[in-house]
């Protein structure tokens, strides 16, 4: 058991990515605003990404190339391939530059929760210089196993705090099953739901996923253990998103409070907790932030690389200068205060049409013989995938409509 514990690698890394601020802070408001009703949302989210996430993972092992790869030879059409080419971009490359300053801030958070003093240089704060700095130390060594050795750390500890906070604060137990088996949509909870299935199903994972993958494994006999790192590296963060839900269901039990920070949540649990409320809160965040620091920018590295049809190695200047840049906006954005909204949006939209693209890109793909053997998707895959991608459709709508305030 311990040897296979040792084989996990590419999808510790996508798990890592999914468990951001956004997923704990989502995670938090559901708990606190529907106890453990929607943990149903969290247990369908992860079998979706277990599905997905096979697919791209056998097309790293199998295939041997990435998906931006896969969508550049494939694509022959030119429309079809100028449409990809331009929401790949948009949602990766540009989206994740966006989205950086919050991961960044989101561990930033985390440290301040421990009540680490703060102290500027220049006028910024040296916190935010620690977390960059490290991150970019981390994916200049271009290491890859070292890269995922840390992150799996991170996640391993993450994870061991959230379950030991969510023992402590002992549960209703038959509540959290019923919450996890019947679900149930309460009043006004469809956006929730949506947000819970969106932090969770995310598309730049399947670039990070695959690509990683094929870096790790290169023979099809590799696809059992590139299989089972894949579904228990993200039933473990489906693990630790659950516990965080649990966590604040407890936590805001009967009180009509909405949190709006980790400090709200962890002054919640100092009843039970005391003051380590604070401390597996603030490592919490500081993980959670710190991971998705790292692989947000790796992530659009290897999608703008592969679809541009550049090399992928992570010691290339051509992939430095992409996840730099994706760093740097993100320190910059986040020492300055500023959100860039219109990144941001233009983001919501192409990721709104990416994940229903992507999702369908991947279904055909891996029916195609030529590509993948006879390891192509079996009927019960193509089934499942089908459901997904019409959630996925679902959930792009809402996304689109949001970014454009129409609902």
């Amino acid at each position: 058991m311990f040897k296979k514990l040792k084989q996990l690698g590419p999808g510790i890394m996508v798990s890592a990515a999914f468990i951001g601020p956004g997923t704990i802070t989502t995670a938090t408001l559901a708990g606190a605003g529907y106890g453990y009703t929607l943990l149903w949302a969290i247990g369908f989210s992860i079998l979706a990404t277990i599905i997905l996430q096979e697919m791209a993972a056998r097309l790293g092992v199998i295939g041997q190339i990435g998906v931006g790869d896969a969508i550049r030879k494939k694509a022959t059409n030119k429309i079809f391939r100028i449409l990809s080419f331009v929401l790949v971009i948009s949602a990766i490359t540009l989206g994740n530059a966006a989205y950086e300053a919050g991961n960044i801030s989101g561990a930033l958070l985390g440290i301040e929760g421990i009540n680490a003093l703060n102290f500027d240089l220049f006028g910024l704060n040296i916190w935010l210089l620690i977390i960059g700095f490290t991150a970019l130390i981390l994916l200049w060594m271009g290491q890859y196993k070292k890269l995922e050795q840390t992150l799996a750390f991170l996640v391993a500890a993450m994870g061991l705090a959230f379950i030991v906070c969510c023992i402590l604060l002992k549960p209703d137990i038959i509540a959290v099953f019923k919450g996890i088996f019947y679900p149930q949509l309460p009043d006004d909870s469809l956006l929730m739901v949506v947000g819970l299935i969106g932090t969770t199903v995310v598309p730049y994972n399947l670039f990070l996923h695959a690509s990683s993958v094929k870096q790790r494994w290169k023979s099809s006999k590799d696809l059992a253990t590139a299989r089972w790192d894949t579904i228990i590296s993200i039933l473990l963060g489906g693990l630790i998103t659950m516990t965080i839900l649990i966590c604040s269901a407890v936590a805001f039990q009967g009180e009509a409070q909405t949190p709006e920070s980790m400090a709200d949540l962890s002054q919640q649990l100092n009843p039970i907790l005391g003051s380590w409320s604070a401390y597996f809160m603030g490592f919490g965040f500081l993980a959670a932030g710190f991971t998705s620091t790292v692989t947000a920018p790796l992530a659009a590295a290897f999608a703008t690389s592969e679809i541009m049809g550049w090399k992928s190695d992570l010691k290339t200047k051509t992939f430095r200068a992409i996840w730099i840049l994706v760093l740097v906006s993100g320190l910059v954005f986040a020492s300055l205060g500023i959100k860039p909204v219109n990144l941001i949006l233009i983001a919501q939209v192409a990721n709104g049409l990416l994940l229903p693209f992507l999702a369908s890109y991947l279904l055909w793909i891996m029916n195609d013989k030529q590509l993948v053997g006879r390891h192509v998707n079996r009927w019960w895959v193509n089934g499942l995938g089908l459901i997904i991608i019409m959630i996925t459709l679902l959930l792009g709508i809402k996304s689109i409509s949001s970014a454009l305030g129409i609902i």
